[in-house]
């Protein structure tokens, strides 16, 4: 996964705060030094916060996270895994 796009995942989040970095850090529990930092360095979400953020209604975990919560596989039936 490209550190571009989950860069961009985060600013989309923060845009659904209302461009308030504040907002949108007391919301997943995060300083907002470390959003703007982040967003400064063109850093992904941490994981630890990724649940939070969709908690919070500003994305789905697999928007925010790719690389770490794939989208279910839709061929896939009764939570087997697709073969490779």
């Amino acid at each position: 996964m490209e550190q571009e796009s989950l860069a961009k995942a985060l600013r989309d989040a923060v845009e659904q705060a209302g461009n308030n970095q504040s907002a949108f850090a007391r919301a997943i529990g995060m300083s907002q030094q470390r959003v703007s930092y982040l967003l400064d360095n063109g850093k992904a979400l941490p994981a630890e916060f990724v649940l939070r953020a969709e908690d919070a209604g500003f994305g789905s975990r697999h928007h925010l996270r790719p690389d770490l919560y794939a989208r279910p596989c839709p061929v896939c039936s009764g939570g087997e895994a697709a073969a490779t």
